[in-house]
Order: C-alpha cells, then structure tokens, then sequence
C-alpha cells in the first residue's frame, strides 16, 4: 500500500495479483487504494510478474474491440504476455475450478516467421513477417471483482490472462482479415459474430501497435512467437458443462469444452 507522495510499491502490488489467481479469490481495484497508479506503474506491475511467470511463448492484445471497450468501461488497446502454462492443447478441456470468473472470446492469432521490432512498424509489415493465422479461444479471468477495473489495473493483471487454445494456422496470403467473418457460439447457439476490421480496423493493425508499443521498452516480436491480436467480441461467461466454440472464415474452427 503506498501513502500519498510515496511511489506505489510494485512488488507488493505484483504479489497482490499473485496471491489472488493462486487463491482463486477475486480482489478490489488497486487504483481504489493506491494513489499515484498509473500506466506506467502498472506495466512495471506487469513486468514483475512476468519475470517469475515461466517461459514466455507470445504477447496478447487486450481492449482492441469497441465491444470489448463498451464491456469493461475503457477506451485504449493494452496488451500483457503469455507462457506456455498458459495453452491448452485442442481438445484439452478448462477446468474452470482453477479461475475466479472465467469468460471466453474468439481471436485471431498470429504466428510470427521472423523477428520484427520498431517504432514505425506498419500492419504490412506485421503481415510480411507472418507465416500464419489461426482461429484462437482466449480464457481470461478477472483478478478484480465482478471484472470492474481501469486501465491500470487490467494492465497490471496481465490483461486479465488465464488460457488460450489455438488451431491450425493457414497462410496469411489472400485472406483479407478485416473482411473475416468471426462466430462465437456457446452450447450450440450463435453468441456473438463479428469481423476482422473490429481489432483497430484490421487485427494486423492491432498487432503493429503492439510492436511499436514493445518498442518503448526497447522490446518487439521474435520468430516464432504468437500473438493474441484481441478479443472481437465481447467475452461470455462460462462454467462447468459448457461447450465454447470459435469460427473465423477461410481460417479455421476451435472448440473448448469446459468441466
């Protein structure tokens, strides 16, 4: 807790945020009782946990979508890391006993062929260094309650990730993502659909400004790595018994079973 004039404590606060997955128990806002936190702080929250979070296998995009925006109550992309504890295989089910308050969202992902960094990275570049798109389900579970939080704190909780699992990916040439049509049933029934173009107008576009946001941090995309390009729907709700399931056109399908 830090006191008016004294800079937050990033440690404790990265331990709060540690203490809440692994209780699986959700928290209050820290920016409710921790003057001074900002973007700033809250990457650097972010940046803690991420050094004691395991080997990192991509990036994930949060708050790309208006509809993601309107759901949560912010108005700016934001992005957060992932580690290979945080894939699920095809087929594999979601325990959901393991989260807090578990909801689904269809992506689009992006598997990087080379490295790629910069301040001036452009949505062709991104594509240029592709080697392929895949239908994606992300699985992210609020640490704060009821999913009430700023922009600060969702950054700082990683952007809210908890699991993903992704399809096979397809070569990027001659589909035009922002034209994609997305589909997101649960239990059989159409939940939400959207198109490519509600990331940043196209997903591809969301990832450059996420490379050109590593670049601040002297940071950017390694060959190899996969990138969450954000939620374009918003997220639903699931529980044990529920069957999600995620179509992006000329792409692919993925399904996820929850127990």
């Amino acid at each position: 807790m830090s006191s008016e004039g004294t800079a937050p404590d990033v440690d404790e606060l990265a331990r709060r945020l540690r203490k809440a997955t692994a209780d699986r128990t959700s928290i209050g806002r820290i920016s409710a009782d921790v003057p001074g936190f900002d973007l700033a702080t809250s990457y650097a929250v972010q940046r803690r946990l991420r050094h004691s979070a395991g080997p990192q296998v991509g990036w994930k995009l949060g708050l790309t979508s208006r509809a993601k925006q309107v759901q949560v109550g912010v108005d700016e992309p934001i992005h957060g890391f992932l580690t290979g504890a945080h894939a699920l295989d095809i087929g594999q089910p979601l325990d959901t006993s393991a989260f807090i308050q578990p909801r689904c969202e269809a992506e689009l992902v992006f598997v990087m062929g080379r490295d790629i960094s910069g301040p001036h990275v452009t949505a062709a570049d991104v594509l240029g260094a592709t080697s392929g798109v895949a239908v994606g389900i992300e699985v992210l579970d609020s640490r704060f309650h009821d999913y009430r939080f700023t922009t600060p704190d969702v950054v700082a909780d990683n952007a809210s990730a908890a699991r993903f699992v992704v399809g096979a990916p397809v070569a990027v040439g001659g589909i035009d993502l922002r034209l994609a049509g997305v589909v997101l049933e649960k239990n059989g029934d159409v939940i939400a659909t959207a198109s490519g173009a509600a990331s940043l107008g196209h997903p591809a576009a969301a990832v450059a400004w996420l490379v050109r946001a590593l670049s601040d941090d002297d940071e950017g995309l390694q060959g190899g790595d996969i990138v969450l390009s954000g939620g374009l729907t918003a997220a639903t709700p699931v529980a044990a018994g529920d069957v999600v399931v995620a179509t992006v056109d000329r792409v692919g399908t993925v399904s996820l079973a929850c127990r």
